[in-house]
């Protein structure tokens, strides 16, 4: 993607999550050409910041490219301020405080290792984001988290694995998929300030 791409994605994103917020019902767009008529996985993060320090306020998306890339971003931000289980729904009164960030998904791939105490070798950390799916579970973790918790390749996959509601080494088990995406991940620098492509 391109910077242009990556702030009006993110640009998007803001616009839907104002009117929501808002009160208003965001204009629900449809895109037959452009960037965002791809079929495109895409996570929507919301901060916020308190003492010039952020904090995660909601996260929710599509891990598989199920959607068109505009489609997709609109309804992960609405579900980032109003569904994600961890938090209440975001109110008015926070807007001027919450900080806008896409992250836009390759295509998630399997990882095949002869022994599964190789996989940890196969995760680039600070490149690869992770997909940890048994039977009824699936739990994904974006790949900022590592670095921004200064996870190893083993601490990661533990990590995606209890997100998943999997035992820290199901990873290791042979019935667990675990598979990895890369992300383009673009953020505004402030509350509704610049844009700019974030570097993990």
């Amino acid at each position: 993607m391109s910077d242009e791409e990556g702030r009006a994605a993110v640009g998007l994103a803001r616009e839907t999550l104002d009117s929501f917020v808002g009160g208003k019902n965001p204009k629900l767009r449809s895109w037959d050409t452009g960037f965002l008529s791809e079929m495109r996985g895409v996570f929507v993060t919301l901060n916020t910041t308190e003492a010039g320090h952020e904090k995660l306020r909601g996260c929710i998306g599509f891990p598989y490219p199920v959607k068109k890339l505009g489609e997709a971003i609109q309804e992960a931000t609405v579900m980032a301020a109003s569904e994600d289980p961890r938090f209440h729904p975001v109110g008015s009164g926070e807007l001027r405080s919450i900080v806008v960030e896409v992250s836009v998904l390759t295509h998630p791939t399997a990882v095949h290792a002869q022994r599964r105490q190789d996989i940890p070798g196969q995760v680039r950390i600070g490149e690869d984001g992770l997909i940890m799916s048994r039977a009824h579970f699936s739990g994904l973790l974006l790949p900022q988290v590592a670095t921004e918790f200064g996870l190893g390749p083993e601490e990661f996959l533990s990590e995606a694995c209890m997100k998943a509601g999997l035992p820290p080494d199901a990873w290791l088990d042979k019935e667990t998929e675990v598979q990895v995406f890369q992300a383009e991940i673009f953020a505004e620098k402030g509350p509704k300030g610049d844009v700019e492509r974030v570097k993990i």
